[in-house]
């Protein structure tokens, strides 16, 4: 026994080196978070919910980014050497980009470095163009008109031959290996901002698609600062520091008065980046397990679009507005915010029952608008944690007034029984349910999900349309089920969110816009007279003729009402001490790699960074 103790012993003593140098290497820093509706996948040519396109935001990366300290937003270069040049009437946009950035490795690129160029750029514009992608951007980027891309779609679509990659049109060139060049068919004064977005508009690399194939959803490579290390769908999401990401320190510009802002560029400025090694990302949909791994501290923060405080936990959590007293005493930060977002239902406009433009069908649209009491939502349900919506516009956004007033927030259920009488939805056989003017049977059918809080949804929206004389069902599903479903025109109803991805209004109306009806106008609304007032603001420059022109878009989505708005959520982050650096993001969904981890501050709250939600 003591020649065994005695040789262990001696071992020790040969491996103590190498044991202290590992012991005194840092441990990875892991940041920990969740998302309340599970991911669709991580290529950006297929995606268009909140949840994968802030994971392709951390991958990707797009010519532009938002100051992240900077109120109001601003923009700056990210993957560009410089600021965007454009004509003077914003029909071409040039971008020169920086040298030596390069992709995360991959064995399509057959063991060399390989660096990002312009046609990079010209190749990932050109996939949501791609039928076989079936992009639900592709509508949205249609909109803008880049030369000759519409075309090209056509022709794979009317010779049913493949997407022709090769040729070159004039409203997308790669004038040299690092010179990119937009043309668009008419002024777009604010493209710059589309040149933001790396959740969808980041470069993806050819030989990567066309490695995976079919698979490529699942096979993200891009030149962010993280990387994907491993996917369980629908459940855990972990990304990884990119070791190939080129040298980026932390920077920012807030306003000279901005103290919060001012202290965070303080502490961070300089610091390489990510200073983060890892994220996991869990799904947790159901409010009290987000609620109390974030009270273990299995979560780092409760934050972002996807995953801040739970409604019902807020009067636990922020009594009266307030971080409550024992969450104050662990160190625990709030950070609240009215968000640039609405919630809405959208109607299916190709419904026979409660689409299209008729006087008796936008009645009963408008009927079920009044009907619906949002500032109850706000009050009880969402506890506080939103207020009742006027219109689809969203808070910080241009054309969004907080003194705009319409029926779009009225909860008048005399008025919606006065309209359903008055266009013939009665109750003809006495059993307290209203039928179709024709006499035929009236059922609302709400596409919703299987979630506790969705329940609580749903039971109000029952009581709003009974009070009424409005009989609705429920068909549960999946979110990413249900958006699929969505898009292909199959629901009646459904409630969805939209958050603002840019500072322009006009993002949210993409909803109401006719020619993009199954991409983003989940609700298939057409009317001339708005798709009309939706081309003149794009192509005007922001003032005062354009805010006039959002007064009429609020109008008209009002008075046709393919989506009923009823609030704007109010968000509350919560993070733990040792999250260092986090401001929430008004229109962009990538901040992991800019927030550092206190190891020993987590260390003294007693917390295992190895133990997961």
């Amino acid at each position: 026994m003591k020649r065994w103790l005695a040789a262990l012993c001696g071992a020790a003593l040969l491996i103590a080196p190498g044991v202290q140098a590992q012991a005194q290497s840092p441990a990875p820093k892991v940041l920990r978070v969740a998302f309340n509706s599970a991911e669709t996948g991580f290529d950006p040519a297929k995606i268009s919910d909140t949840y994968s396109r802030t994971l392709t935001a951390h991958i990707f990366e797009a010519p532009l980014e938002y100051d992240p300290l900077a109120r109001p937003a601003r923009l700056r270069p990210r993957t560009a050497a410089a600021m965007p040049e454009h004509s003077a009437d914003y029909r071409t946009w040039t971008v020169k980009l920086q040298r030596g950035i390069r992709f995360a490795d991959h064995p399509a690129f057959g063991g060399r470095p390989r660096e990002l160029v312009a046609q990079d750029y010209v190749y990932s514009f050109k996939r949501f163009a791609d039928p076989a992608n079936a992009s639900p951007i592709w509508s949205y980027l249609e909109s803008y008109g880049l030369l000759g891309l519409a075309e090209l779609r056509e022709q794979a679509t009317a010779r049913r031959q493949p997407f022709d990659y090769d040729r070159e049109i004039d409203g997308l060139r790669a004038l040299d290996r690092y010179t990119l060049q937009f043309r668009l068919r008419e002024p777009r004064p604010r493209f710059d901002y589309v040149l933001a977005g790396s959740d969808l508009f980041g470069a993806v690399a050819r030989e990567v698609v066309e490695h995976h194939g079919g698979a490529v959803m699942e096979h993200p490579v891009g030149t962010g600062p993280f990387l994907l290390k491993q996917w369980r769908r629908s459940s855990l999401v972990v990304l990884a520091r990119n070791p190939g990401f080129r040298t980026v320190t932390y920077d920012a510009q807030p306003a000279p008065e901005d103290a919060e802002g001012q202290a965070v560029l303080a502490r961070l400025k300089g610091r390489p980046l990510p200073m983060v090694d890892e994220v996991q990302v869990s799904m947790i949909d159901e409010e009290q397990p987000r609620w109390l791994s974030f009270l273990n501290g299995q979560l780092d923060a409760l934050a972002g679009v996807y995953g801040s405080l739970p409604g019902s936990f807020a009067p636990t959590a922020m009594p009266n507005g307030t971080l409550a007293p024992n969450l104050a005493q662990r160190g625990i930060r709030a950070h609240r915010q009215l968000n640039p977002d609405v919630i809405l239902t959208m109607f299916n406009m190709a419904h026979p029952l409660v689409g299209g433009n008729a006087p008796p069908q936008v009645a009963l649209r408008r009927a079920i608008g009044l009907a619906m009491d949002t500032g109850r939502e706000a009050r009880l349900i969402r506890r506080g944690l939103a207020v009742p919506a006027q219109s689809v516009l969203l808070p910080h956004t241009t054309g969004y007034s907080p003194t705009f007033k319409s029926e779009n927030g009225d909860h008048d259920p005399a008025r919606a029984r006065a309209l359903l009488e008055v266009f013939g939805y009665r109750d003809r056989d006495g059993d307290g349910f209203r039928e179709q003017p024709d006499g035929s049977p009236l059922l609302l059918e709400m596409a919703t999900q299987p979630d506790q809080i969705y329940r609580q949804f749903d039971e109000q929206f029952q009581r709003d349309l009974n009070a009424v004389g409005l009989r609705v069902r429920f068909v549960t599903g999946q979110w990413p089920e249900q958006l699929k479903l969505a898009r292909a025109g199959k629901l009646m109803l459904w409630m969805l969110g939209n958050t603002a991805s840019t500072p322009d209004g006009q993002d949210v109306l993409q909803r109401l816009n006719g020619p993009q009806a199954g991409g983003q106008n989940l609700a298939r609304f057409s009317l001339p007279a708005f798709d009309a007032l939706y081309d003149r603001l794009s192509a005007l420059p922001d003032g005062p003729e354009r805010e006039a022109l959002f007064r009429q878009a609020q109008a008209l989505s009002v008075a046709y009402m393919p989506y009923k708005a009823s609030v704007h959520r109010i968000s509350v982050d919560l993070l733990h001490p040792w999250v260092i650096g986090y401001r929430r993001p008004l229109f962009w969904s990538d901040w992991w790699h800019r927030v550092d981890l206190d190891a020993e501050a987590r260390r003294a709250a007693g917390i295992n960074p190895a133990r997961q939600p």
